[in-house]
């Protein structure tokens, strides 16, 4: 199966929503309990702002998933640090696709002097954090009982990967 990377833009707003909306209502992988409005996209876009953010779409066109980069902290301090996230369809997953997203920002983490890559997981999210560790980061933190969605508490695992 082959994917075309391409720069994360308003015309994506609604595939990659929807996508988020199905992590929002279907898991830990999305914090939110409720469904987001297409609206909710422009959060996305500016916390990718000054950031590297792409969406995938497979050999039929379809967007099939959203990555970004965004800013770990606002203090100068921490610039060669950003956190990541990635939301891929259901019916993509296990295919390869978190793999090249995963690349592609580190690629453009190391050209824009980014070089620690942090991911905040849920505890609930064992599929995230075996990803995660399988692509050489490590968990360094985890706060305790700190979430809870749909009745159920959940650790805030923070994982980390210097490039």
């Amino acid at each position: 199966m082959s994917f075309t990377i391409e720069k994360l833009a308003g015309d994506h707003r609604e595939p990659a929503i929807d996508i988020f909306n199905h992590y929002v209502e279907n898991g830990f992988a999305a914090y939110p309990e409720n469904r987001v409005p297409y609206e909710f996209f422009d959060v996305f876009l500016g916390l990718a702002a000054r950031y590297p953010a792409f969406a995938a779409r497979n050999e039929t066109g379809r967007i099939v998933a959203f990555a970004l980069l965004r800013s770990y902290h606002p203090m100068p301090a921490f610039q060669r640090t950003a956190e990541v996230s990635y939301f891929i369809a259901p019916d993509h997953t296990g295919k390869g696709l978190g793999r090249i997203l995963l690349a592609r920002l580190e690629d453009e983490a190391r050209q824009a002097g980014i070089d620690t890559l942090l991911a905040d997981i849920s505890s609930r999210n064992p599929g995230s954090i075996h990803f995660h560790l399988k692509n050489g980061f490590k968990e360094c933190g985890r706060f305790e009982k700190v979430g809870r969605k749909f009745g159920q508490d959940f650790d805030q695992v923070w994982m980390q990967k210097r490039l």
